[in-house]
Formats: C-alpha cells, structure tokens, sequence
C-alpha cells in the first residue's frame, strides 16, 4: 500500500498478489472502469504477480442498491484493498435528495476515510494530442503540469457548514501542518520533474490563503534547496492556465482551487476523458478518472476510457511501483492516439470516431504487442 509520510514516497513492497477494491460508480463509470481493469490485467500479468478485483457499489447506485452511497461493505472492502479505483459517481436522479443520499455524500466519505489528503492530476499534453487541445498548437505544445490539490481540509469539509434560515454557510480551515505536508510533497514532486513549484492562493483577500503562503514559504526556505517557489492569485492562474500553461511544473493549492483548475486544464489537453488523478496520503491509494459521471451518454459505448486507463498507469507508478508496466501502457495509448483512432471528444477532422470497447482493444493490441518487454517492481515514482 503506498502512504506519504513527510512529504515523501513510502518505501515499495514487493507482492505476490495485487488486491484492488474497484467501484465502477455511476453513469459511464462502470464502463470506463472495466476497459482500465482489462489494461491492468495485461499489465501485470508477466510482471510475476496476481491481480485480484473486488467489485463494489458506490454512489448513486450503491443507493439504489444499499440506501447510502457508501456502504459498509464498500468501505470494508476499500480499507482491506492496496488500492482503490472509482469510475465516477452522481446521477441526476439525485437532485433534492437529502446530503447524505448524494453520490458526493459518498465520495468525500471515502476519500476521508482512505485518510487520501493528496490528489495529484497530471496535465500532459502529448505531441499526439495538440491538434485536439482547444488552445493554439504554439501556445500548448510541451505543456507538462503536476497539479497538486489538497484533498482532506478546506471548504469541503469545513465546520461549521449549514443551511437555515434562508442562509447557507460552509467555512474554508487549513491548519499549518495541512499545508507544510502539502508543500513537502510539492517540493518532492519538483525535484523528480523541472524544480519549480507555483502555490496558486488568494491571499489579497482571505486569511485562510495568507497562512497557506507564509507555511510555504517556511517549507521552502526550511527544505527546498535547489527549488524555485513562486506564487500566484488563483484569478491569474486561471488565465495563465490558457495563455501560458508551459510556464507551470507543480502547480499546488488547496482542495476548491485545484478542483477548479485541474478541469480547466482538462481544456488543455482537448478533454476531461483524457486525464487520470492520483489521491494517495497516509492510507490506502485511491485513484479515479478526472471527469463525471456523464449520465447523458452513459449506455452508448462512446465514453472515452482514456482518463481511466492513465489512472492505472498512476496505480501502478505510485503505488504498486511498476514503473515499466506503466510506460508499457503509456507507450501503448499514445500509439493508439498517433494512429488517429480516438473517441469522439478527441476526434481528428476527417476521422471517424471509435467508440470506448474499440479504442481499449487498439490499446490492448499494442500492449500485447510490446509484451516481450519485462514489467518490474521498481522502487522509485515518477
């Protein structure tokens, strides 16, 4: 099980058997996650080790099925698990139903319990992908960005949160300890990319953003030798994210910003299908595509399974540290995509569009075209 303990990586162990808790969700969830799991089967399966799935419901469907949207088992199953994998949850079938019948009731419940207070969302736009970007070829070539959101604290789980009276209410907290860890990791992360860590806040206006800066800036100067930290106002980063997104290595903020943003960045890379996210802390991994549940197409075999499978390229990177496998797989999707077969988010003009059971089988190919290349357990994370 991967843990972060002092802004680090723990150490990797070697196992016989790879047990993840998977929890295909709602709406194009369970169809995205089953074209992933098929691309981790091949992955692992010459690396001298056991893959063993345990199917669970979450989410609107785990209501339906159980009344809440995380069971008891799910959760059980999550914590006995060495990773975890969510396809999506929400369901428009939700709308008005009390707080703690909501899919995202579930989502934060699960995250929390997982004690998963990191998310990293790496934005990568490969040369295979420019044409696609809804940014200028010039402007986003080369884009490579780790945005590193904090995950257990701010406005999501702030107290106290209510609505009465005719007044709703939720409160932003961050103690210094949340954001040091957070800055540590940032550092960490920097030193394995370019060596530069942009602290995205709002410090001109909120309390809550003036102590975020000052702790990095403390962490910085305490442990960042070698690492360039500058910062900058959540608005203009917004706006760099568009004019100037080759200007970002780890861009780090808390959880509303990042949440924010890192779709934002989805733009960049021509689709939110196309991003995989990583939430790891001091429990068990959790990873899970970028974008929702997208009910409206849900059934049509047409959802990008892109963002999940590169979400297993990070379950096998930072947690079951099988850095070959997963540039096997990496290498094997970006074939895909230089051979212009893509689903319809991510569709070349002149092209026509596969859909999701048709672009996993062109990765699968190529993957097992590359099988002669051995999968090994190494000890360090990209």
């Amino acid at each position: 099980m991967g843990r972060l303990s002092d802004g680090g990586w723990g150490d990797a162990e070697r196992k016989s058997a790879l047990h993840v808790a998977v929890l295909g969700g709602d709406g194009v969830g369970p169809e995205v996650t089953a074209a992933a799991m098929q691309v981790l089967r091949v992955a692992v399966r010459d690396a001298g080790v056991a893959l063993e799935l345990n199917e669970q419901p979450v989410g609107w469907t785990a209501v339906v099925q159980e009344g809440g949207p995380l069971p008891e088992a799910t959760l059980s199953a999550c914590l006995a698990a060495d990773a975890v994998f969510l396809g999506a949850v929400g369901h428009p079938a939700a709308a008005g139903q009390p707080r703690e019948r909501l899919p995202e009731t579930g989502l934060l419940a699960l995250r929390k319990a997982l004690d998963c207070w990191a998310n990293l969302r790496p934005v990568r736009v490969p040369p295979t992908l420019v044409d696609a970007s809804a940014l200028r070829p010039e402007r986003v070539r080369g884009t490579d960005v780790m945005i590193l959101r904090e995950l257990g604290g701010g406005l999501y789980y702030g107290e106290p949160r209510g609505d009465e009276g005719g007044r709703a209410f939720n409160t932003m907290v961050y103690s210094e300890d949340e954001v040091r860890r957070m800055a540590r990791l940032a550092l960490a992360l920097a030193r394995g990319r370019r060596g530069r860590v942009t602290s995205v806040d709002k410090a001109n206006v909120l309390e809550v953003s003036r102590l975020w800066r000052r702790v990095v800036n403390e962490t910085a100067a305490e442990e960042g030798e070698g690492i360039e930290v500058d910062h900058m106002l959540v608005d203009r980063a917004a706006m760099e994210l568009v004019l100037n997104p080759t200007r970002f290595d780890v861009l780090l903020t808390e959880n509303l910003f990042g949440d924010i943003l890192s779709d934002q960045a989805g733009a960049l890379v021509g689709s939110l299908g196309a991003l995989g996210s990583a939430s790891l802390g001091d429990g068990t991994d959790l990873y899970e595509p970028v974008h929702g549940s997208a009910p409206d197409i849900a059934g049509r075999g047409v959802a990008n399974p892109l963002g999940a499978i590169d979400s297993v390229v990070l379950m096998l990177r930072h947690t079951f540290r099988m850095e070959d496998a997963a540039r096997r797989i990496e290498r094997a999707y970006e074939a895909v995509l230089a051979d212009g077969i893509r689903t319809v988010d991510l569709r070349l003009a002149g092209k026509e569009p596969v859909g999701t059971s048709a672009f996993t089988e062109a990765v699968l190919e190529r993957l097992e075209a590359g099988a002669h290349e051995p999968s090994v357990m190494a000890g360090g994370a990209r």
